[in-house]
């Protein structure tokens, strides 16, 4: 009898011990929501400050995936490209040359990243780093830590989540491990960009950790670059435009939805697909494995239709340089003066190519557009801002010293050289 309730007493005891080890638990995993909700609620307020924590899912699209989900009778006519069998000169001359869309398939077999991208390898590689998952007003980058954002992807039913798309990566001393899981593939590996300084160069390589439902509006890339976007694990939808489609044919109309991917194909998608509509998209759903190339000037908008990771980047090759030279040029000078002087060096083909390039010629191409999506870090930056006007002492100073005539001027200008032959003062120039 004695045993017996000893027996008794111990199994109780152990009842309470579980009892009460249960509910700590249950009270740890309540704190580590809690936290992740304050996390991810800091960054929603910084990246996008108009919504009410209850304005992100407003609309109630988690629970409507008909209204964005992919139909099955999209016009899917984009060519798809085996990477094993088509050449580097073919792919040129085929899509690059034509300035023609092409879904690549069989690019990403051997990378790394098809181990390394999951979720758990992620977090497990990178919980406490930084990524980039929007901007602030003032143009901030807004940050979040891995290990919250995984965590966010199972909590989230925003209609446009908050989209990880991290350009810093390559620099940063932790996160550049990144760049050893996968390579540039083998069509676009002469980027031409490669000789201009990294420190003038803008964003072109990006990090890409989305969840359903989180996208990229409507938008062309700058300065007329090209891009190619491989997607690791996941399935997107795009829609893309050729260059001379109008802007407002493919635009949200004033006042009809915001600038979130998942908006542009619930409110604009019906109206560019109706059977009365002048210009109609290409369609495909990219699946995990795919690499999409997308040419300079065609405008496209992306939605996650599951979770996805992926990297992208602009580039401008050979092929494409006539085209990004203009561009940059103009939107980019002091960018353009350096990378021209590189390329004399590392690559006077190019260069001398420049000289007969008409930088106010029409090249048909629509002026490049960044997506103001909070969900997204768009590709697309704006140009360089002429300066503003110098005041009247900078301007009085300035007209002054018409010309500069230190030594490594003269020897670099052909017009002082002339004149200093003739025995002439060079006139302003």
């Amino acid at each position: 009898l004695t045993r017996t309730v000893r027996s008794f007493d111990t199994m109780a005891r152990e009842e309470a011990a579980a009892t009460a080890a249960a509910e700590s638990s249950g009270n740890d995993q309540d704190k580590r929501r809690r936290l992740v909700l304050s996390r991810v609620g800091e960054a929603k307020a910084k990246a996008r400050p108009e919504l009410t924590p209850e304005g992100w899912s407003r609309h109630s699209y988690a629970r409507q995936p008909h209204v964005w989900n992919c139909p099955s009778d999209i016009n899917d006519t984009i060519p798809r490209v085996d990477y094993d069998t088509c050449s580097e000169a073919e792919f040129v001359e085929r899509y690059e040359r034509p300035s023609v869309p092409a879904l690549i398939q069989g690019g990403t077999k051997h990378w790394p990243a098809q181990r390394r991208w999951t979720r758990e390898c992620l977090h497990e590689r990178f919980a406490d780093e930084k990524f980039k998952c929007g901007e602030d007003d003032d143009g901030y980058p807004v940050k979040i830590k891995m290990k919250y954002f995984v965590q966010y992807l199972d909590l989230q039913y925003d209609d446009s989540p908050l989209y990880m798309f991290d350009a810093n990566f390559g620099e940063n001393p932790k996160k550049k491990s990144l760049l050893d899981d996968y390579e540039v593939p083998k069509y676009f590996a002469d980027d031409l960009f490669r000789y201009a300084d990294d420190s003038r160069r803008p964003p072109y390589r990006w990090f890409v950790f989305g969840p359903k439902r989180s996208g990229t509006g409507i938008h062309i890339d700058p300065l007329a670059t090209s891009a190619w976007n491989a997607l690791v694990v996941g399935r997107k939808r795009w829609c893309v435009f050729p260059p001379h489609v109008p802007k407002a044919a493919v635009r949200p109309l004033r006042g009809e939805c915001d600038d979130e991917g998942i908006s542009w194909f619930t409110h604009v998608y019906p109206r560019v697909t109706a059977a009365s509509s002048e210009y109609k998209p290409i369609e495909f759903v990219q699946e995990a494995g795919d690499i999409v190339f997308m040419p300079g000037g065609w405008h496209h908008v992306v939605l996650n239709l599951t979770d996805t990771i992926a990297v992208t980047q602009n580039f401008c090759t050979p092929t494409s340089f006539e085209r990004v030279w203009p561009r940059t040029v103009k939107g980019r000078p002091k960018l353009s003066r350096q990378w021209l002087q590189t390329l004399k060096a590392k690559r006077p083909e190019l260069a001398e190519r420049t000289k007969y390039i008409d930088i106010d010629a029409d090249d048909g191409l629509p002026s490049s557009s960044s997506s103001s999506s909070s969900s997204s870090s768009s590709s697309s930056e704006e140009e360089e801002k002429p300066p503003s006007p110098p005041t009247t002492k900078k301007r009085r100073k300035k007209k002054q010293r018409k010309i500069c005539m230190c030594e490594a001027c003269v020897r670099k200008c052909e017009i002082c050289q002339a004149a200093k032959a003739r025995g002439e003062v060079p006139p302003p120039h």
